[in-house]
């Protein structure tokens, strides 16, 4: 199955090369595509580099800091108009580790989203602050209860869609970004009854370079989990 790995970044310069390097080590048949926001530490010119040296690498540029959400829109658009049947969304940190890309296309045969989770079998996050890791676990509690969905991690972005699945997803009324983005996209997802499986991963936390974490990105969450509950009732989700 041809499968795309779209990488938002902003500022991951450090992260990027050697990110690719243990994608492809896997011997998947995988692809990136690097989203880059305009990164003042070059991370856009380092992955044109890459894309010349190595046809597997694309990269789409885009003027400046537009968010997460639209990041990964803007990848998933990319990758429909191509041929590829599995979409992955990763972060460009590490916090997110290559090794479980295989596992994601084992369950994706019988699956049409596959979900990572940090908290399906106890907690696997590490080097995490407690406060933080209080604060996602927290959230996510939050979410099943507002929204309804049963799944452990629903603010995680380390997940596969099948082409199908993004097809079906009107992608020009998705608008939030962050753990909001997360939420939104697996919310339509399963309300539209597609197959959905969570999968344990390790999380660990970033190793170099900044996190984008914010007071913003949770306050929209909190209102997102609302939002959705309330279109889904009035038919205008």
């Amino acid at each position: 199955m041809k499968a795309l790995v779209i990488i938002p970044t902003y500022n991951e310069r450090e992260n990027l090369v050697e990110l690719a390097r243990q994608i492809f080590a896997q011997g998947l048949p995988t692809e990136i595509l690097v989203v880059d926001d305009n990164s003042p530490d070059g991370t856009g010119q380092l992955a044109d580099e890459m894309a010349a040296a190595d046809p597997r690498v694309h990269v789409m540029h885009r003027p400046g800091k537009m968010g997460l959400g639209s990041a990964y829109c803007a990848g998933f658009r990319w990758a429909l108009e191509r041929d590829y049947e599995a979409v992955f969304e990763m972060d460009a940190d590490f916090s997110h580790n290559p090794e479980s890309l295989g596992h994601f296309l084992q369950e994706l045969e019988g699956a049409d989203l596959v979900l990572g989770s940090r908290y399906l079998h106890g907690v696997t996050v590490v080097n995490w602050p407690l406060s933080r890791l209080i604060l996602s676990y927290a959230a996510n509690v939050y979410s099943r209860v507002i929204t309804g969905m049963p799944y452990k991690d629903l603010t995680g972005g380390y997940k596969c869609f099948r082409r199908h699945v993004l097809e079906s997803v009107d992608l020009s009324r998705v608008k939030s970004d962050g753990y909001a983005f997360q939420i939104e996209m697996t919310f339509k997802v399963w309300r539209k009854g597609f197959r959905i499986r969570e999968i344990p991963i390790l999380f660990v936390d970033r190793r170099a370079g900044v996190s984008k974490m914010s007071k913003h990105i949770v306050r929209e969450a909190a209102w997102m989990v609302w939002r959705l509950r309330l279109l889904d009732l009035v038919g205008a989700l």
